[in-house]
């Protein structure tokens, strides 16, 4: 699929739906929404479409109008941007994604192997290295933290490219990239910092929770439905970067931070892979009995 109006493909999908005979298509981002709408043209197959930026709709007329039988939103503040952009809200169901319960076998002991001090307190950052996920922002919030504390804070980035060794002022770093057992990666750290500015739910939140490491996030987006604040993470009102500096401050008291860590699963498992094909299943149901 080269293109969100790919003709090509359209093609192709309309001869296996005519071939299968599907209940339903359900299409799960942008472009496969946009060649799905064109490969059902005329046909009585249903269309369901799974939105999960909180980015408000383009082109609602032509790409969220009767042709899609209902809407799957991610999130709860992806519901609001689609109503924000004239889609009506009885079109509209909230399933949150599901992450699989993470199996870690062997944590990733980040101290001994960047020799780091004992006292150390690991920071990981994980996911895409974009500046919409606040990659730019790592480095604001690391240059205000105190000198004591910007001492005692190392950040691990799983994601992106692996450069090595970094540094942010008086704080250490290092680019791991991408890691294949990215749960052994994550269990090894002490806090999750997530400063992304735009995020539909957060999936790597929910993975950290399930870890029992703390998230540090601004409470953008979708963030919020899956942390409450003080109780399994700290949530920051977006861009403020002294803040978030300041949560972390607070986060490095041990005895806080284990709180926040032994509740965390739990909170996890609301967003598990079953109750989201449970209510997914649901959504199918409600389309094929009208």
């Amino acid at each position: 699929m080269r293109t969100d109006w790919d003709l090509r493909s359209s093609k192709r999908i309309r001869s296996l739906v005519r071939t299968w005979r599907p209940d339903i298509v359900h299409a799960h981002d942008a472009r496969s929404h946009a060649i799905a709408l064109v490969a059902l043209a005329g046909l009585a197959t249903p269309l369901v479409v799974t939105r999960r930026v909180t980015f408000r709709p383009k082109s609602v007329r032509l790409k969220y109008g009767p042709n899609v039988s209902r809407f799957i939103a991610v999130s709860r503040a992806v519901e609001h941007a689609m109503v924000a952009a004239g889609i009506s809200a009885a079109r509209i169901d909230v399933v949150h994604s599901g992450v699989p319960t993470p199996v870690v076998t062997a944590p990733r002991d980040w101290r001994a192997e960047r020799r780091w001090p004992a006292d150390a307190v690991v920071v990981g950052v994980v996911g895409a290295m974009t500046a919409e996920k606040g990659i730019d922002t790592i480095a604001r919030i690391a240059q205000a933290l105190p000198s004591e504390q910007a001492r005692r804070t190392k950040i691990v980035f799983l994601g992106g490219e692996a450069a090595g060794p970094i540094r942010f002022g008086e704080v250490e770093g290092f680019r791991a990239g991408f890691v294949t057992d990215i749960y052994n990666a994550m269990a090894g750290l002490d806090l999750l910092w997530h400063p992304a500015v735009s995020e539909g739910l957060g999936t790597s939140v929910i993975d950290a929770l399930a870890l029992g490491v703390p998230p540090i996030a601004f409470a953008v987006g979708g963030i919020p439905e899956i942390i409450d604040h003080k109780l399994q993470g700290l949530l920051v009102q977006a861009n403020d970067v002294s803040a978030f500096a300041q949560a972390h401050g607070v986060a490095l008291d041990a005895g806080f931070r284990r709180g926040l860590a032994e509740r965390g699963p739990a909170q996890a498992a609301l967003f598990s892979v079953d109750a989201m094909t449970e209510k997914t299943e649901r959504v199918y149901q409600t389309v094929l009995t009208g």
